[in-house]
């Protein structure tokens, strides 16, 4: 079994705990669902926001999940200008048969825009 690494992406519309933890639990679903992984398969997630979202933590998402026994780390995305607002990114560290290419990145809605050479 090899480690890989899922990267995603979400745009929050709004900076409000319970639209975070939709749009970070849509997020995580996506990439467990395109990656047919389950919560064995993980073994870390790291979590950024953008430093204008203020209201909860990304990972309090995951652990309404019901991800309770992976380590799970926030922190906040440099302040860079231009970059685009509320967003929260998701690198997780997961094992898995599938070559390293055959890994689905998630970005969902705007943020897509973030990463089209591999957003799917």
């Amino acid at each position: 079994m090899a480690v890989r690494a899922v990267r995603g992406a979400v745009q929050l519309e709004r900076d409000e705990a319970g639209h975070m933890d939709e749009q970070v639990g849509a997020l995580l679903t996506a990439i467990l669902e395109r990656n047919e992984l389950d919560q064995d398969d993980l073994i870390s997630i790291w979590f950024t926001a953008t430093p204008d979202l203020h209201s909860d933590f990304p990972a309090a998402a995951a652990r309404k999940l019901g991800i309770v026994d992976v380590p799970l780390i926030c922190a906040q995305e440099l302040d860079i200008e231009g970059a685009m607002p509320r967003v929260v990114r998701v690198l997780a560290h997961i094992e898995s048969e599938r070559p390293r290419a055959d890994i689905a990145h998630v970005y969902l809605g705007a943020a897509a825009a973030l990463r089209k050479d591999i957003a799917q």
